[in-house]
């Protein structure tokens, strides 16, 4: 079992997150910033499912590794209905 953390918007995301999620991490809190959304007590959840890393945004943005790549995707949680 792992357990998983929690962060705020703009903090350093934990350094044991694979570097596609950290990378997807930092390019949305970039578009938030650049489309001028008010992230003021907002923070990521960082959870595991059968030892992959799930991170939540507290808008419904849910980031996960894309099985099998060295890649992120980027979904909103309503959306999300990869195969776990």
């Amino acid at each position: 079992m792992r357990l998983g953390t929690r962060w705020a918007v703009g903090a350093a995301a934990p350094a044991t997150l694979p570097d596609a999620i950290r990378a997807a991490v930092s390019a949305v809190e970039e578009e938030l910033d650049a489309t001028g959304q008010v992230t003021t007590g907002w923070g990521w959840t960082l959870t595991y499912l059968e030892d992959r890393p799930i991170v939540d945004l507290d808008d419904g943005t849910r980031i996960r590794l894309v099985p099998g790549e060295d890649a992120a995707l980027i979904t909103s949680v309503e959306l999300d209905t990869a195969e776990d």
